[in-house]
């Protein structure tokens, strides 16, 4: 369930790359990192649930926060929202 979770996921950034503003590119590229990474530490923990998988990248998002400055933060989460919605 969670590899089928994280394909969609990244299914879902990879069809906004043709129309995607640099903004949302940058936001798919850097999620992308926090989704497989993710998804590799459920497998590994037998974590089964989408809602495991959804608050692990919000756990690592926020242990990376320091990364990206406010107005960074704010795309890279709005994009995060936006694709758990089409993702279910």
């Amino acid at each position: 369930m969670i590899h089928q979770y994280e394909e969609k996921l990244l299914t879902l950034i990879d069809q906004m790359v043709e129309t995607a503003s640099d903004d949302e590119l940058f936001a798919g590229g850097y999620l992308r990192g926090h989704i497989s990474l993710s998804a590799a530490n459920c497998e590994l923990e037998g974590e089964i649930s989408i809602e495991a998988m959804n608050a692990k990248v919000e756990t690592s998002m926020s242990e990376a926060q320091s990364e990206l400055n406010p107005a960074d933060q704010l795309i890279v989460k709005e994009m995060w929202q936006q694709l758990q919605q089409q993702a279910i």
